[in-house]
């Protein structure tokens, strides 16, 4: 993909033109190809800017407006369907020239898998890196029937390659027992079912350091995004969500890069799902760009 041009499909609003000048810059990964339940989230970076063009410039939450940050929207990458590790390579080689230019990357999903290799992008210009992971899902298995790349790894992948101890899982309702155990041996952090309070009381303990924040919209209660691929009762509010997203802006952390995944409009003819996704992305362009300066 080529960065000295604009993309030319529709792209999230009051985006900027020239990728030069941005401070950040938003690509879309629309890969399904692993999941196990119900496809759809390839669709999602593509709604989440369609829909953009009805949110406000201004967010009352954080008394700023849009035009404040410049971010360039490069578009999807053109990832080869059903080829899951040659749409990995390509997406860390896309995050790998984001970085090298300096810019804060952010990207829309698409499957949680896509996360892993931007992680891994991350941790390599930033060692120290600490990951804040929101989802209704641990996704720390080692493989899902028998296949290692699938949207059921990528916590687990990160996990051991920067060390357990600087993951920390907020919101998490379901995933296998044993994921449980290898958290708690290895000493992973994981907050069960609430995002706000915990993410409070470890917020101070990573201030200073390189955070890199992914988060699965399933996160979010069904009543709240019923359009993801695997929706999970029991979740939090978007009201939560919001509140976590800014709860971070105020911190002494340095948020390098982020990620939302997981969109499936497809099951959400209200289109609330990529709506408050909309949200949560002009929130987090306002709230963590200018943690990075």
């Amino acid at each position: 993909m080529r960065f000295d041009e604009a993309y030319s499909g529709n792209v999230f609003i009051k985006s900027h033109p020239n990728f030069e000048e941005s401070e950040a810059v938003i690509y879309g990964m629309p890969m399904d190809w692993t999941v196990s339940y119900r496809p759809g989230s390839r669709f999602g970076p593509a709604r989440i800017r369609e829909v953009s063009i009805g949110l406000e410039e201004y967010s009352p939450y954080l008394d700023r407006e849009l035009e404040e940050v410049k971010y360039f929207d490069a578009g999807d990458i053109p990832l080869p369907f059903g080829n899951a590790q040659r749409s990995l390579d390509m997406i860390e080689e896309f995050v790998d020239r984001i970085l090298t230019a300096g810019k804060f990357p952010l990207g829309l999903g698409g499957e949680h898998l896509v996360s892993w290799p931007v992680m891994k992008a991350v941790y390599k210009k930033y060692p120290d890196l600490a990951i804040i992971h929101m989802d209704a899902h641990t996704d720390l298995r080692e493989h899902y029937e028998g296949e290692p790349l699938s949207h059921s790894t990528p916590i687990r992948k990160i996990a051991e390659l920067i060390g357990p101890k600087n993951v920390y899982s907020f919101g998490i309702r379901s995933g296998m027992k044993e994921e449980f155990e290898w958290a708690k041996q290895n000493g992973m952090y994981i907050a069960k079912f609430e995002v706000l309070e915990p993410l409070k009381e470890v917020l101070p303990t990573l201030a200073g350091r390189p955070v890199y924040v992914t988060i699965d919209i399933d996160v979010l209660d069904p009543a709240h995004a019923p359009g993801t691929g695997t929706v999970d009762a029991g979740g939090i509010t978007s009201k939560e969500l919001l509140a976590a997203i800014h709860e971070i802006a105020r911190s002494d952390v340095h948020v390098v890069g982020a990620d939302l995944v997981e969109v499936a409009p497809v099951y959400d003819h209200s289109e609330q799902t990529a709506n408050t996704a909309s949200k949560l992305v002009r929130e987090m362009l306002l709230g963590w760009v200018q943690k990075r300066k």
